[in-house]
């Protein structure tokens, strides 16, 4: 980055926040007053001393050239990553007013870092790739295990079976007054099973009883969408490869990337973490500028932490994915990087509100168990209708309600605030209960790539700064 002389934008930097309270505490030391000693390299590190409340300043460090995204280092006993010292010091640097100059050699504390968390980095690939190399070469073993896990999957589909027949005999009734502790122990001995994906989704049936009026319907849904991947799974042979693979998939089984990466100029949508009390999974949206493909990355962390892979949202990467199998998946594999992420004032193009529906709507003939699916909407205006609010376009009246989770999160004042009434280009997840924009650009900034719609659905505008707004 530095070495292309570009920095990013104060956006761009608080979206790498773990959560608002450290975006909030990040930008108060987001200004020179408590920095010293400040610096950047033209190898792409950044590092400073910020004070603090005790005798010795907190010494902050980030590799900002890292491919994986960007690493922290911070002497202060926070446990997020990125800490408020780090999101300060990269707020600092992004405002190019001289604070944090560039051209200068890292202190001996941020070199000793950056030297140790490079070997680090390169012994665990080179342990990666050796586990690999063992697990292929014995591809009989490899066999046995598989079959042997099919096997425990397969009862484990079937006792649930029998629990969501039972569920039925006896009416929806019984499942309030048998409460969360029958579905907790259904979803244990799916996890017994090796079938975590049927276990999550077990555990989620447990949650509907309690979850306000209407619930019946609910539970009814889930149940079969649940039975519906029960048989998937017993009758996988006969299935569709690509389906099988994704019924394979939302069980839980493992699966590895394959078929040749597709190098492209990607473009970093958004990026947003779910947690519950076992892990954190962070989402990130790509789109290939010049392919026209959207990918998803999905990375972990333990629970508390924030996962490795960081990037931040309005980017592009010259870069290789590789694909996950399954029917109509977008999941991908972040390979090789040719260059470090830098700013763009490309997008991708949008669609109108029907389309976007009818686009969810043909990507469930292939995975049946979607929750949503990511497109991007083109001159919507963010407007209240009734007691929800909705994204609709004013040249044919169509709209979009947003999701429930949408609404209640800031950004869709963000949304609101940015539109000021006038049209925007909108990415999110158009899903069944609604659409939950992610990432937002006034009309008339940037450019718009290449699609596949139709010309009279694609907005043209004048080169303008095109800065992607993130909203999640």
């Amino acid at each position: 980055m530095t070495q292309q002389g570009v920095r990013w934008t104060a956006d761009q930097v608080l979206a790498l926040a773990p959560d608002a309270p450290s975006r909030k505490a990040g930008s108060k030391l987001g200004v020179a007053g408590p920095w010293s000693e400040a610096g950047s390299s033209d190898e792409g590190t950044v590092w400073g001393l910020c004070k603090g409340s005790g005798s010795k300043p907190y010494q902050t460090v980030v590799d900002i050239a890292d491919l994986a995204g960007p690493a922290y280092k911070c002497s202060c006993p926070s446990r997020k990553f990125p800490c408020k010292h780090a999101l300060g010091l990269l707020l600092v640097w992004s405002g190019a007013d001289g604070t944090v100059p560039t051209g200068g050699e890292p202190p001996a504390w941020a070199e000793e870092w950056l030297t140790t968390r490079r070997k680090r980095v390169e012994t665990k690939r080179s342990s990666a790739t050796a586990t690999t190399a063992s697990a292929s070469a014995d591809p009989e073993a490899a066999r046995k295990r598989a079959e042997k896990r099919a096997e425990r999957i397969t009862a484990g589909a079937t006792e649930l079976e029998q629990r969501l027949s039972d569920l039925l005999r006896g009416g929806t009734a019984s499942a309030e007054q048998s409460g969360y502790g029958l579905w907790e122990e259904t979803a244990a001995r799916m996890v017994d099973a090796q079938a975590p994906g049927l276990a999550a989704r077990v555990r989620e049936l447990g949650a509907i009883p309690s979850s306000g009026s209407g619930w019946p319907v609910r539970l009814l849904e889930e149940c079969a969408l649940l039975h519906l991947l029960d048989q998937g799974w017993l009758h996988r042979d006969r299935l569709p490869a690509g389906l099988a693979a994704t019924v394979r998939s939302r069980v839980g089984l493992p699966s590895r990337p394959e078929g040749p990466p597709v190098r492209d100029h990607w473009l970093v949508l958004a990026q947003y973490d779910t947690a519950d009390s076992r892990l954190t999974t962070r989402r990130i949206w790509l789109y290939g500028t010049d392919s026209g493909r959207t990918a998803l990355l999905l990375s972990y962390g333990a629970a508390g932490r924030a996962p490795e892979l960081a990037l931040p949202v309005g980017l592009v990467l010259d870069a290789e994915v590789t694909g996950y199998p399954g029917a109509g998946q977008l999941r991908a594999d972040l390979g090789e990087q040719f260059t470090a992420p830098r700013p763009t004032t490309q997008r991708p193009p949008g669609v109108r509100p029907a389309e976007a529906a009818a686009r969810y709507g043909a990507a469930l003939q292939d995975d049946p168990w979607l929750e949503s699916w990511p497109v991007t909407l083109a001159e919507v205006i963010p407007t209240r209708a009734q007691d929800s609010w909705q994204l609709a376009d004013p040249r044919d009246g169509s709209a979009l309600p947003l999701s429930p989770s949408a609404t209640s999160r800031p950004g869709l004042w963000r949304l609101v605030a940015l539109s000021g009434g006038a049209p925007l280009t909108v990415f999110g997840e158009c899903g069944h209960q609604g659409f939950t924009p992610l990432a937002a650009w006034p009309t008339g900034s940037g450019d718009q790539t290449s699609g596949d719609m139709d010309s009279g659905d694609k907005v043209s505008g004048e080169k303008d700064s095109g800065e992607t707004v993130s909203l999640c």
